[in-house]
């Protein structure tokens, strides 16, 4: 049974949902739902599986939780807030299933986008690599964000199930307006000049745009596996953009086996860039702001960040990079939206049909 949207009365096409689609997704939705229920009510029964306090404490065991044990007085968000976020991410889903369509896929969006800027893509993109180098890293925090993220990806699922059908995908290769290659171009260069360039140095012993103080706090604390993982994985990342503008970015390379020559869905473009953007500039404005209030309260001064300059710039970097990266994504979105074909004179309104038919 599929759910029509639109008439020919209304001059419209019809589109439907696929409502077995939106059914798997929303089961697969209800299972993260109900993990990370079980999970935060255990937390707040005072079991403390898996719980993190090294956003909370000065304590430096990562492996351990940073004392996770200890805490008694559950935050908020850990607890009952996080109960309250899933009973309604549960609504969200039974709204999906009951009633599929633009108001369910929104609502579905919308929750896919608050899971993924929880889970802050950007703090993975550091610390697993930092991870499987060696370094001590609190696992308790990435599996949680991990989770959230495909929580997310699930919610987007979700969404794209159970709202309208596009229309068709446009065939061939779209190219994409020229200033969303500039902007991809300032995506890529970013990462690599205000972020690998400063880092690498660093790596190498060299004080570009920091003191000797700080240059032996970073050596000290990270090891040259590290160090060259942390500084690499931006910029490699980064590359990753230029499939925004190019037509490895729409459709498979004739090498990939099975896949060569295939369209590139479009949503495994758009939903990683988007997520990621979203948490650069989100990451950038909440850095710059705490910046700006250090300066006003006099807990940081202007000596302080002409000394280590280096290190306050990163943060327009990071601003600047998820702006281009979003703009860039957009660009991507509007070249590659799917075309909905011409309406069928049969459909059209009496007054319009003769006019066409005339020409």
């Amino acid at each position: 049974m599929h759910v029509g949207v639109g008439s020919p009365a209304s001059g419209r096409v019809s589109r439907s949902v696929d409502p077995g689609a939106a059914r798997r997704w929303a089961v697969a939705g209800a299972v993260f739902v109900v993990g990370e229920l079980a999970l935060r009510l255990y937390w707040i029964a005072g079991g403390r599986w898996a719980y993190t306090a090294c956003d909370r404490t000065a304590l430096v065991d990562p492996a351990g939780g940073c004392g996770a044990d200890r805490v008694r007085t559950l935050p908020f968000w850990a607890g009952w807030g996080a109960v309250g976020v899933g009973v309604a991410l549960a609504v969200v889903i039974g709204f999906a299933i009951r009633a599929p369509g633009r108001a369910a896929s929104a609502a579905s969006w919308a929750a896919s986008a608050l899971l993924l800027v929880v889970a802050f893509p950007l703090h993975l993109l550091f610390e697993v690599p930092a991870a499987l180098t060696g370094r001590p890293s609190d696992w308790r925090d990435l599996g949680a964000r991990l989770a959230l993220a495909a929580g997310g990806v699930l919610f987007a699922g979700l969404a794209n199930a159970s709202g309208p059908r596009p229309g068709p995908a446009p065939a061939g290769y779209q190219p994409v307006p020229r200033w969303t290659r500039r902007w991809a171009y300032a995506a890529v260069a970013l990462p690599v000049v205000g972020w690998a360039v400063p880092h690498g140095l660093w790596v190498l012993g060299v004080p570009f745009g920091i003191s000797e103080r700080k240059l032996d706090e970073i050596q000290l604390d990270l090891s040259t596996e590290t160090g060259l993982a942390i500084t690499l994985v931006p910029p490699l990342a980064g590359l990753l953009v230029l499939g925004l503008v190019q037509r490895w970015g729409q459709q498979f390379p004739r090498w990939v086996p099975g896949l060569g020559g295939r369209r590139v869905p479009r949503l495994l473009a758009v939903i990683p860039a988007g997520v990621v953007a979203l948490a650069l500039v989100t990451y950038g404005v909440l850095s710059v702001a705490v910046f700006v209030d250090q300066l006003r309260t006099g807990d940081l001064q202007w000596s302080e960040v002409g000394e280590s300059w280096a290190t306050s710039a990163t943060l327009l970097v990071f601003l600047g990079w998820g702006v281009s990266l979003g703009v860039t994504t957009t660009g991507y979105a509007l070249a590659t939206r799917p075309r909905l074909p011409p309406e069928p004179a049969d459909s059209l309104p009496g007054s319009v049909r003769p006019r066409l038919e005339r020409s």
